[in-house]
C-alpha cells in the first residue's frame, strides 16, 4: 500500500521535538541582511550572490569547508541585543515549524571571538533573556547545551567547561563539536569527567565526517567522554562492530539529514544510512543543525526524508517520541507541551 503524500504544511503541522541545533547558526536570513551593513559587512548587490557570501544552500567541499562559511555570519553576533534577538526568533521560528521541546547549544568561544565587549556571562544572560522572552508568547521547552571547541586550545575548552559547571542551573548538558580529524579525545576527557560530576549531562559531535576513523571517534566519544547521545554518528553504518555496540548501549543520535548532504558526509540524500540504522535498532532523532545558515527549517528535513525515503507521519512520530524521551529537559517540563505520553 502506498503511503500517503505528506505537503509542506501537513510537515509543519507534525508535533516535533529538536535535540541538536546549533543556536549560533541559526539568525535568520532576513536578520542577517538586515544587521550586515550596519557592521560593515559589505553585501554584494545581487541576491544569490548575497546568499551565496552569507549561506551554505549547495553542498561544500568537506565539513571543513563549511565551518569556515560560518565565520562571516559570526560576526553579526556583536552585541548583547543581537543575542537576545537571535535567540527569540530562533525560538518563533521554531514553534512556528511545529517544534515542542527543543534544545539549542552554541558556542562562547565562538560567539566571543573578535567581540571584545562580549564576555561568556553576557552572551549567556543575552541568550536567555531571549528564550524566555519566547516561551511568554510560545509554549514549548526549551533548553541550552554547552559546547566546548575541538580546534580551539584546551585551557579554552576549561574556560569553556568550569563557565558550563558555574551555570549548570541554565546549562543542560556539554558538548564537543569542531571537526574531529587530529584531536585526540582523552585530552578532553577530564572535562568531560568533571562536567558529568557536577550533574551536567553528555553529547558529542561525532562520527559525522565521511573518513575511515570516524566509527572509531563514535565509540571512543561514548568510552572515553562518556557521551550519553551522539550528534550525527551516521557513519557507524561503515563499522558492523560499532553499529551493535552503539545499539546496545542504546545511544541515541542526533542525525542531521540536510547537513550531512551539505557536508557531503553522504554524496547524495538517497545514499544517507538514516534508513539502515533505524533497522539495525539504533535510536534516531530527526534534526535540523544550523537553520540560519542552511536557509532551512526542521520540516525541511522531514520533506527530504518523506520524499527520498518514504517516512511517513508514524515514522516522524516513532523519531519524535524518542527524541521526546532522550531529552535532557526535565520530564515534567516536558511532558507539558508533548502530546503524547513520553513514559509509554
Amino acid at each position: 500500500m502506498k503511503s500517503t503524500k505528506l505537503y509542506s504544511h501537513d510537515l509543519r503541522a507534525l508535533p516535533k521535538v529538536e535535540l541538536h541545533r546549533h543556536l549560533d547558526c541559526s539568525m535568520r536570513w532576513s536578520t542577517m541582511v538586515e544587521l550586515a551593513p550596519k557592521l560593515g559587512l559589505e553585501l554584494p548587490k545581487n541576491y544569490d550572490a548575497q546568499r551565496d557570501f552569507l549561506l551554505v544552500t549547495g553542498q561544500m567541499k568537506d565539513l571543513g569547508a563549511v565551518l569556515n562559511k560560518f565565520l562571516r555570519a559570526q560576526k553579526l553576533l556583536h552585541s548583547e541585543e543581537v543575542l537576545t534577538r537571535l535567540a527569540y526568533e530562533a525560538c518563533e521560528d521554531a514553534y512556528n515549524d511545529g517544534v515542542r521541546i527543543m534544545e539549542l547549544r552554541y558556542a562562547p568561544s565562538f560567539i566571543a571571538d573578535g567581540h571584545s565587549s562580549l564576555s561568556f556571562e553576557k552572551i549567556h544572560k543575552a541568550l536567555l533573556k531571549g528564550i524566555e522572552q519566547a516561551k511568554k508568547n510560545f509554549p514549548m521547552a526549551v533548553g541550552l547545551i554547552c559546547i566546548m571547541q575541538r580546534i580551539k586550545p584546551v585551557a579554552e575548552a576549561e574556560r569553556v567547561c568550569d563557565f558550563a559547571i558555574d551555570h549548570k542551573d541554565s546549562f543542560l548538558a556539554i558538548d564537543l563539536a569542531d571537526n574531529e580529524e587530529g584531536f585526540d579525545p582523552k585530552q578532553f576527557a577530564p572535562l568531560f569527567e568533571r562536567a558529568r560530576k557536577a550533574g551536567l549531562r553528555i553529547t558529542v559531535h561525532s562520527g559525522e565526517a565521511n573518513t575511515p576513523q570516524s566509527a572509531q571517534w563514535v565509540k571512543d566519544s561514548i568510552d572515553i567522554l562518556g557521551a550519553e547521545r551522539i550528534g550525527h554518528g551516521i557513519q557507524i553504518i561503515k563499522d558492523k562492530s560499532i553499529l551493535s555496540y552503539v545499539r546496545e548501549k542504546g545511544i541515541p543520535l542526533e542525525v542531521c539529514p540536510i547537513s550531512n548532504w551539505l557536508t557531503q558526509a553522504f554524496k547524495t540524500y538517497e545514499e544517507h544510512p538514516i534508513r539502515e540504522l533505524i533497522a539495525a535498532g539504533i535510536k534516531v532523532t530527526i534534526n535540523s543543525d544550523d537553520p540560519g545558515i542552511f536557509a532551512t527549517q526542521l520540516s525541511d528535513d522531514y520533506e527530504v526524508l518523506h520524499r527520498v525515503h518514504g517516512f511517513t507521519v508514524e515514522d516522524f512520530n516513532k523519531a519524535n517520541d524518542i527524541a521526546a524521551s532522550v531529552s535532557f529537559i526535565k520530564p515534567d517540563e516536558k511532558q507539558k507541551y508533548w502530546p503524547r505520553d513520553l513514559l509509554k
